[in-house]
């Protein structure tokens, strides 16, 4: 089924969501990556470097960038492109929807 026609996903309400702290949810089989910018917007990536298949979320956020901690492969928070090597595929990006206070992802 293609992404566009699935139900959103509860993730969190949005008040546990920190600017710059990463919070990583498996929703239907696939890790999802959902962390507040620095100018506040929630962002939603596929949590899995597509260099070495390594969880985004224990690395580092900086504005809207997100930095794998194990061999520093660096992707755009907003469009999932790679932005340095080792990686050189980009990431999925999530569709947000907050709703009454509560974070949804497609």
């Amino acid at each position: 089924m293609p992404a566009s026609t699935r139900e959103p996903s509860l993730v969190c309400a949005e008040t546990e969501l920190r600017t710059g702290q990463p919070i990583r949810k498996v929703i239907d089989g696939q890790a999802i990556l959902i962390v507040r910018d620095d100018t506040g917007v929630i962002r939603a990536v596929d949590d899995t470097c597509t260099h070495a298949q390594i969880s985004l979320a224990d690395g580092f956020i900086e504005g809207r960038t997100v930095e794998c901690w194990a061999h520093g492969a660096r992707f755009d928070l907003a469009t999932g492109q790679a932005l340095t090597l080792p990686a050189d595929r980009p990431l999925t990006t999530r569709r947000i929807e907050v709703h009454d206070g509560m974070i949804y992802v497609t």
